[in-house]
């Protein structure tokens, strides 16, 4: 069997045998992750300090292992530090979120968001110490201008974006996922080529001393899960 790449030039198959862990590490393993990532919260309060760069590019090096549509991998993440590329990020964002509380969400939406509490102040922003800007890339752009159109990128990205929040939860960090709408502004602030799209902006850091989180209760098991 044989697979072709995104330039058409085929894949050569190599064995594949990752080593087989006994049920009694595997269980241990399964149960810790369980319990690690029920602990996983969203955060909106950050702490100024400083974090190690590696555990953010380890993250991401995580994210990137993800399942793509043939193989495409269409996602850029780009990390940024610059508090004033941060702060253009934080004015442009709640400059598009006034408009959506004020009614462009529509009720329902907001009506879904109250018991949040959030709104169109986004502190975050400029709080963490990183932010991981997403972006899809909705097809491929060669050095001379050639298009190839992607396939499955929304899910391929979330997938990716899903990893990425995993991993840096059980490096000890805390994230956000923000999707201001529309998103089109991170592109140009960004510089980014014109085949990629805004997927999500995620602060990184640790929480503040002070963090709070709504006390919510996630569905069960039994909620979430069809045996057929």
């Amino acid at each position: 069997m044989t697979w072709t790449s995104l330039h058409g030039s085929p894949y050569t198959p190599v064995a594949y045998h990752p080593p087989r862990l006994g049920a009694t590490e595997s269980a241990r393993i399964s149960t810790e992750l369980a319990h690690r990532m029920d602990e996983r919260r969203t955060v909106r309060a950050f702490a100024p300090d400083s974090v190690d760069e590696h555990l953010v590019l380890n993250a991401i090096k995580v994210a990137s292992t993800a399942p793509s549509g043939a193989h495409q991998q269409p996602w850029t993440f780009v990390l940024v530090e610059d508090p004033v590329v941060r702060q253009r990020i934080r004015a442009a964002t709640e400059e598009e979120e006034r408009k959506s509380y004020a009614g462009r969400l529509g009720e329902e939406w907001l009506d879904a968001l109250r018991p949040l509490g959030t709104d169109e102040h986004k502190p975050h922003l400029t709080d963490a110490p990183y932010l991981i800007v997403v972006f899809c890339q909705r097809y491929y752009l060669g050095p001379d201008g050639e298009k190839r159109k992607h396939y499955y990128v929304d899910e391929s990205v979330g997938i990716a974006v899903g990893m990425l929040l995993t991993a840096l939860h059980l490096s000890g960090l805390a994230a956000l996922t923000h999707t201001p709408s529309p998103m089109r502004f991170l592109a140009e602030v960004l510089g980014r080529p014109r085949n990629e799209k805004a997927f999500a902006v995620i602060p990184v850091g640790y929480p503040a001393a002070d963090a709070e989180v709504p006390n919510l209760t996630r569905k069960s098991l039994d909620q979430v899960m069809v045996r057929v």
